[in-house]
């Protein structure tokens, strides 16, 4: 079992700012990128599972790892800028080349405070 990744910003949403909380201050757009390629091995597994049907469990480990790190790094980008939240959260990704993609994570760095 793979260990719980431990947040440092303690409020990372898709939606505005949760019940009970203002946005005291809008830092910025911030974001968190990584970029992945699939080994020779990795595809040839995958394309073994394609042909018996299924998920491709190889390729849902990749996608995986990869949005944790870019969340990862989109939060670190928040601490840097001195953030104690992200609002409007999202994903994005493309590829790059062949057997490449590239994840994107990225929102809005804010400092929250109770709301009155």
């Amino acid at each position: 079992m793979r260990n719980a990744r431990v947040h440092r910003i303690t409020i990372v949403t898709t939606f505005e700012a949760p019940p009970g909380s203002a946005v005291e201050q809008v830092l910025g757009p911030c974001w968190g990128i990584t970029v992945r390629s699939r080994s020779v091995v990795g595809t040839a597994c995958a394309g073994c599972q394609q042909f018996f049907g299924g998920e491709i469990s190889a390729l849902t480990s990749l996608a995986n790892d990869s949005r944790n790190e870019a969340m990862s790094r989109l939060e670190q980008h928040a601490i840097e800028m001195g953030a104690n939240a992200v609002l409007g959260m999202r994903f994005d990704s493309s590829e790059l080349m062949q057997n490449t993609n590239e994840i994107v994570a990225y929102g809005t760095a804010v400092k929250l405070r109770a709301a009155p």
